[in-house]
């Protein structure tokens, strides 16, 4: 018999204390969903053995009293993060059947809290794309409406979520790859500031960008594994050793001074009725006593194209190893070095990747360094002083998180500039490396979901998460894909 579908892992905690509910039979109404709904194609393998393995063991420890905080959570995993002994690809063909020989840290932390890992979710290649359209092994359906793309590049980590295939799940963040499939899908995704978590066993897009982060139905799930998953990491340098605070506690005191950018709500590509909902909640917030303020942010244009020239030079750079020597596909059609570089690189990486690693390499080259690249960097640094600027005026901006909803498959991947701008408003935080959350609004009147973003200065988690809770029960905002 099918259990009853799970929103939220205080449900699943206060099932499992009373004995209710088992991990095994949890794990296997997980397995049982996956093999019945996964014609949206959102897992690329389920770990079976190891998911079954995992819930026995964590069954016997919450019997004798030392179950981890994470008991009873049945987690995806982005094929970008590794785990070790199970397979990760990037949903690349060049990494098809590769095998990860050690665990990201966010892995060990999960685990090392009884998580259960339960499979491995579809993404664009590589992390790169907006809509779950570029990956080798098949495009990612949103569950919601299979006819529409999920968002992407977590495209599979939010759909598998919102379809109730996994109670959460972990995605990457380059230029709002969490949230905007977020939105898409009608859950909650947080893109931590840079360094908050470890980077180390995540397959690189863009090394000063790339941030892990949490996708849930509800703010609650996402600051526990936040907590669990953040901290200083001897593995990677980027990470950040600011203490890890209770992000759980979603406690939030006194009122809030809010900035909504003018820019992004007058905005021709803003869809009316987020812009006439955004607007709604503005006067929600209001009304019970906040501060929101319109500020200038003069930039808005800049955003997106300083983004991918900085992020695809990043990526020409990152994805050098992918040879054909190393490891992973290698050209059968190779004869010698030269060829076996041109031919596996050319066979393995699907034609997104190929066109930014081409992109990449050209604002690199010796003479367009300096017209491109080194002003991208001089431009990411006039957005992080603006941004700066006003967070320290502000606890908070707020803005939407896409310029519309999902939309149908094959309608924007002919136009990579369309498809690019689905990034023009999450791609900030990326740049300047602050925190960012989606949280769902609602339905549009063409049935798709749609999210609300709130963002704050780095390493202001706690802040982000306590409020981001409160504007939840203060406005019409709904917390998850189940009110949807």
């Amino acid at each position: 018999m099918a259990l009853k579908t799970y929103f939220s892992f205080q449900e699943i905690q206060h099932d499992l204390q009373l004995g209710n509910l088992s991990c095994l039979d949890l794990v296997n109404d997980y397995i049982e969903k996956i093999h019945s709904q996964n014609d949206i194609n959102a897992f690329l393998e389920i770990f079976e053995k190891s998911a079954v393995e995992s819930a026995k063991l964590v069954d016997q420890k919450i019997k004798s009293g030392k179950a981890g905080r994470l008991a009873g959570l049945v987690i995806g995993i982005k094929d970008n993060i590794c785990y070790k002994d199970h397979k990760v690809s990037a949903s690349s063909k060049i990494l098809e059947g590769f095998e990860s020989v050690y665990s990201a840290t966010v892995v060990e932390r999960l685990l090392n809290e009884d998580a259960i890992i339960i499979g491995r979710l579809n993404c664009d290649e590589f992390a790169m794309g907006s809509s779950n359209e570029n990956s080798a092994f098949g495009k990612v359906k949103n569950p919601l409406n299979k006819k529409m793309v999920p968002g992407g590049s977590s495209g599979g980590s939010t759909a598998a979520v919102a379809a109730g295939m996994c109670l959460a799940a972990l995605g990457s963040d380059t230029g709002g790859s969490i949230r905007q499939p977020a939105s898409f899908c009608g859950v909650v995704g947080l893109k931590p500031t840079y360094g908050r978590v470890s980077r180390h066993g995540l397959i690189a897009y863009a090394s000063s960008f790339d941030q892990i982060g949490p996708i849930t139905h509800n703010v609650e799930d996402a600051a526990l594994i936040l907590e669990v998953i953040a901290g200083k990491d001897e593995y990677d340098g980027t990470a950040s050793s600011v203490p890890v605070k209770n992000y759980s506690a979603l406690n939030f005191t006194g009122k809030a001074k809010i900035a909504y950018i003018r820019e992004c709500l007058e905005n021709e590509g803003l869809d009316p009725e987020i812009r006439s909902k955004i607007n709604d909640t503005i006067a929600e917030l209001k009304a019970a006593g906040h501060t929101v303020e319109a500020v200038d942010f003069p930039y808005l244009d800049y955003l997106v194209p300083a983004y991918y020239v900085l992020t695809t030079a990043e990526a020409s750079s990152n994805l050098n190893r992918f040879d054909g020597v190393h490891y992973g596909y290698s050209s059968p059609n190779s004869f010698d070095l030269e060829s076996t570089y041109k031919k596996t690189r050319s066979e393995g990486f699907g034609p997104e990747v190929k066109r930014r690693i081409m992109l990449g390499t050209f604002v690199l080259s010796a003479g367009y360094y300096d017209a491109y690249y080194s002003k991208a960097q001089k431009v990411r640094r006039v957005l992080t002083d603006k941004t700066n600027e006003i967070l320290t005026d502000y606890d908070f901006i707020l803005l939407p998180s896409t310029p519309g909803t999902a939309f149908e498959f094959g309608q924007k991947s002919g136009d990579p500039i369309k498809m690019y701008l689905e990034d023009i408003f999450t791609v900030q935080a990326n740049l300047t490396g602050i925190p960012a959350i989606s949280l769902p609004m609602g339905k549009h009147s063409n049935g798709m979901p749609f999210g609300i973003q709130l963002m704050a200065a780095r390493f202001e988690e706690e802040k982000l998460l306590a409020f981001s809770k409160l504007m939840i029960s203060l406005t019409d905002i709904k917390e998850s894909s189940k009110a949807l």
